[in-house]
């Protein structure tokens, strides 16, 4: 299971910062700010992951 979450947490992160990176380029400022938010997700889901991780140690 935590190995499901962990991949989940790197696909946001990935898919965030395409994003993030696609709509600089093009210049829109709304696929930027989603790709920002879709990133902090997958960051928040990768913390949670270490931390239980780390309480299981």
């Amino acid at each position: 299971m935590a190995r499901d979450e962990k991949a989940k947490a790197k696909k946001e992160q990935a898919k965030g910062k395409a994003k993030e990176t696609v709509g600089r380029a093009v210049g829109n400022e709304r696929m930027t700010a989603e790709g920002q938010a879709e990133k902090a997700k997958g960051d928040a889901r990768q913390a949670k992951e270490k931390a239980k991780d780390a309480f299981r140690r």
